[in-house]
């Protein structure tokens, strides 16, 4: 049997719910997490940040095993650290059956600093950002802070004469790139050799023009973790929880910590297809083991699914889970006369599921109304953005925000729909946020129609480009901020306030207000909705199973006979199904000389990911403009969704 050491990571892992060590790592049990591609994207992210951090210290050991031979790593450990003083990176130490790595250790006799590396971002000035207001740790940080105590607690149980000093090593917002290509630098590749798969360009920091990290000193915080002072679960203090752990992850023992309301983001879950391929669901164990629920358990509609439901904790504690269960108080049922209140969306939900009744609900007269008061043609505009620790450009900052891309579709009057314009940068090193801020106004003067977008998303990023129009020497930059101010609110730290006269629409809020289809489940975001009327609108459904040359209507970027609605199965698919992947026609030989690695581009996660790609200089022209139309395709369609769903919403308001 091979050796089940407690790692940090599995120790995190624990924290988030100890029953979830019995359940990773084993190819048997669906983990939704390694199908996240935003998630990859950030693990990238931080292997970048690692790898400038490394060059801090060029006199730096780096202890590299493949084979993840756990007794080997120690052994070559204690040689180096047999040296009065050392820097080592990826250091290992083993007391009984844990085992920890750290990023950088710095030995000077018996001084050791413990460096953890993040790519999470902090401005040095917020004296509250790992310790709130009232006293306790924030929650978006405990996971680090812990992970480091851990580390600490296991290199001094090897080492107890040592005096070890924390640190956690961040990407420092109120420092600048010096050069452009920063990121570029670290590529991420499936051909590094080594755990971080990042190919480092450079040799010294030099190179980099300096570094934009920067060191939190956490002595005092790791001291209270280990105090009890900080607890992840109340009744359970720091040590405790380390035995605990790792004496049930030894023995690969189901350990029955008891189910919650934070079950809810379990990852551990299955997808129909995946429990057709005959993948196992943690999730459905635990509630089998410690509730006895049987299969019909798990086909009744659950708290989980109610939409924005703060009430499901205390509820799920008084055992109401299932729907079923649930009453008007239990929701606090508030209903408002002209549009859905939170309270009246969640209990529409709770019936219709209860009911099985897929039928679309609406305030027909009040969205009327409000459909009354927009503004032919109406404009509909999306946005792809790019936010990396290790900026693309010099002087910005980490987690600056790059917008690369932009689709725009119209609806006139009579119904005619055109893909009006697009906008995308993919040359390498170059800083596209003015040029797009130009290019979206040359886009949205053509009309003086409403403006639409879905959700909060483009709202926010040009509140931050005006902030950096602010600090620029644009020759046009007043015009730029006026353009702005006219089609937003002001939102974020911006000291001005505004509501712009042709102030965007959000749709999705028009959504939340006005229209409910149980086919969205709890979920309100544009990859549910799209699907969901899709699925109810049979004038959609007519209309978009013919070939787009059918339909009356342009398209930039698929040809004349593609169809957006497809049928699998008997089940109406959703249109992001059916983009293609890249290098579609590609052969072997092409497929084998990429650079880029990527398979394809069918949402946010893998849409930034490639921006970063095409940041390579050194990527062949054909390849790049392979990536750059597949990024139009996939923009193309976010815009033409919310095209969809405005027709579904003006056919209810017409029938």
């Amino acid at each position: 049997m091979s050796q089940r050491l407690l790692t940090k990571s599995r120790f995190k892992l624990a924290l988030e719910c100890p029953n979830k060590l019995y359940y990773t790592r084993k190819s048997e049990y669906a983990n939704q997490q390694l199908e996240d591609p935003f998630l990859e994207a950030l693990a990238h992210g931080g292997f970048q940040v690692e790898e400038l951090a490394r060059l801090e210290y060029p006199e730096g050991e780096l202890i590299e095993n493949n084979d993840w031979d756990y007794n080997l790593l120690v052994e070559q450990t204690e040689v180096l650290l047999e040296r009065d003083n050392v820097v080592i990176f990826e250091a290992a130490f083993r007391y009984q059956n844990l085992f920890i790595r750290t990023d950088i250790l710095v030995k000077t006799g018996n001084n050791i600093k413990l460096i953890e590396v993040k790519a999470k971002s902090f401005d040095p000035d917020d004296e509250y950002l790992l310790i709130g207001k009232r006293g306790g740790l924030v929650s978006g940080w405990k996971p680090y802070l812990f992970d480091v105590a851990f580390q600490r607690y296991v290199i001094h149980k090897c080492h107890p004469e040592w005096n070890i000093k924390s640190y956690l090593k961040l990407a420092d917002k109120s420092k600048v790139a010096k050069i452009d290509g920063l990121n570029q630098l670290f590529r991420i590749t499936k051909q590094a050799n080594n755990r971080t798969g990042i190919i480092r360009k450079v040799d010294s920091l030099e190179e980099t023009g300096g570094t934009v990290l920067g060191d939190i000193k956490i002595d005092e915080i790791v001291n209270g973790i280990e105090a009890g002072k900080y607890r992840i679960y109340e009744d359970l203090c720091f040590e405790e929880s380390i035995k605990l752990f790792s004496d049930y992850y030894q023995r690969d023992q189901y350990l029955g910590w008891p189910v919650s309301w934070a079950c809810k983001s379990c990852e551990f879950k299955t997808t129909p297809e995946q429990e057709a391929e005959g993948l196992k669901s943690g999730f459905k164990e635990c509630f089998q083991k410690q509730l006895g629920w049987k299969p019909d358990d798990f086909k009744k509609p659950t708290s989980f699914e109610i939409w924005n439901f703060r009430r499901g904790s205390r509820l799920f504690e008084e055992g109401k889970i299932h729907m079923d269960l649930l009453d008007e108080e239990d929701i606090g049922l508030k209903e408002n006369p002209k549009k859905f209140s939170g309270s009246h969306r969640q209990w529409t939900q709770i019936e219709k599921s209860r009911n099985r009744d897929y039928s679309a609900i609406i305030f027909k007269e009040e969205l009327k109304r409000e459909m009354d008061t927009w503004k032919f043609p109406l404009n509909f505009i999306d946005f792809e953005t790019s936010m990396s620790a290790l900026p693309f450009n010099k002087g910005k900052r980490p987690y600056e925000q790059i917008a690369f891309q932009f689709s725009h579709h119209t609806v006139s009057a009579d119904g005619t729909i055109e893909h009006a314009s697009e906008y995308i940068n993919f040359e390498p090193g170059k800083f596209p946020n003015f040029e797009f801020v130009r290019e979206l106004k040359k886009a949205l003067s053509q009309n003086s129609g409403s403006i639409f977008r879905y959700s909060n998303h483009e709202n926010s990023v040009l509140n931050q480009i005006y902030q950096q129009l602010c600090d620029s020497n644009e020759t046009d930059k007043e015009e730029l901020k006026t353009f702005i101010r006219s089609i937003t609110k002001a939102s974020g730290s911006i000291a001005e306030n505004w509501i712009g006269e042709r102030n965007m629409i959000d749709l999705c809020e028009v959504i939340k207000d006005y229209y409910y289809n149980l086919h969205m489940g709890g979920s309100n975001s544009i990859k549910t909705v799209l699907p969901a009327a899709l699925k109810t609108s049979k004038l959609l459904q007519e209309k978009y199973s013919k070939p787009i040359s059918e339909i009356g209507m342009s398209s930039n970027n698929f040809q004349e006979d593609h169809s957006w609605l497809q049928i699998k199965n008997g089940e109406i698919q959703s249109p992001y199904k059916s983009l293609p992947p890249l290098f579609e026609d590609w052969d072997e030989e092409q497929l084998d000389a990429t650079v880029s690695e990527m398979g394809s581009i069918a949402d946010g996660g893998a849409a930034l990911t490639a921006y970063g790609k095409l940041q390579y200089t050194d990527m062949p022209e054909e390849e790049r403009l392979e990536i750059k139309n597949s990024l139009l395709k996939y923009c193309e369609l976010d815009t033409l969704a919310m095209v969809m769903i405005y027709e579904h919403l003006r056919e209810l308001t017409t029938s």
